[in-house]
């Protein structure tokens, strides 16, 4: 019923997820119905929003400071040569617009920050946290935390990549991994230690799966923890985690109630690390 009520461009269009027993109309309706926010339309924010645009997403929101670099393009697979020097939120939110245009599609080309991020994840159902450092992490991780918000953590690094489900349903917060912020320029970017194209792309992939899994309740739940990735020698590790009740955030006395940068984790003299992989 389900099925013979879509109209019938839409059929065409997710005929090959129509068919799986897994997902199927429901899942196809749950997903239209779903609002997701990506912040960070870099190296794993890019193929999430390719994915979450062709998959029949109902409303998705883009939050990405930058603009584009002739640097970005071997692995930032929404954008073209002619884009560089543009700015990446409304050529991605362009970009899945024309994929779907039934996609009700928002973009900021803004940074995501203490003051405007708890006003933008409350207003969607899934949050993905596609940024590269620490600060940003922090950051979209409290803002879930404090609005109820699940949220699907992502980061990758040379030939490996991480993924999890984080801050909803007793999982634990990105504190929870990291009580302590890493010292300033502790922790490299991309541009320092390089990256693959596919490799971000495998990674960005999986985040995008992890959030439609979320909205249609597609196969087993996510296990409590992280998954690590190292795609170069084809292996993978499960790192069972747990919330902790210490945690300053998310545990059973937590201390933080507002969100704040975590100046710690921030270069020093710089300004808010607005940047994606």
């Amino acid at each position: 019923m389900l099925h013979a009520a879509l109209p019938r461009e839409r059929r065409e269009r997710f005929a090959r997820q129509l068919v799986l027993p897994e997902f199927g109309p429901s899942g196809q309706a749950a997903l239209g119905r779903a609002s997701m926010l990506v912040v960070g339309a870099g190296g794993l924010g890019a193929p999430v929003i390719a994915y979450l645009a062709g998959a029949g997403l109902g409303r998705l929101g883009i939050v990405e400071p930058g603009s584009v670099a002739v640097s970005d393009l071997h692995r930032q697979i929404v954008y073209r040569t002619e884009d560089v020097g543009r700015q990446k939120a409304p050529l991605a939110a362009a970009w899945a617009a024309a994929v779907d245009p039934d996609l009700d599609v928002a973009a900021w080309p803004t940074a995501f920050t203490p003051a405007n991020g708890r006003e933008l994840v409350r207003d969607f159902d899934v949050v993905i946290d596609a940024t590269d450092n620490p600060a940003s992490r922090y950051l979209v991780s409290d803002a879930c935390v404090l609005e109820h918000r699940p949220l699907v953590f992502g980061a990758v690094s040379r030939l490996e990549g991480q993924v999890a489900r984080l801050a909803h349903d007793g999982a634990p917060c990105y504190r929870c991994m990291h009580p302590e912020p890493p010292p300033p320029a502790s922790v490299p970017s991309c541009a320092e230690v390089g990256v693959l194209g596919p490799v971000a792309g495998t990674i960005g992939a999986w985040m995008a799966l992890e959030a439609i899994r979320w909205v249609t309740d597609l196969g087993v739940s996510a296990p409590a923890g992280l998954l690590h990735l190292d795609l170069s020698t084809w292996t993978q590790q499960r790192v069972v985690l747990e919330r902790r009740a210490l945690c300053a955030i998310c545990g059973d006395e937590p201390t933080i109630h507002q969100l704040e940068l975590e100046q710690a984790a921030c270069l020093a003299g710089e300004p808010y690390p607005g940047g994606m992989p």
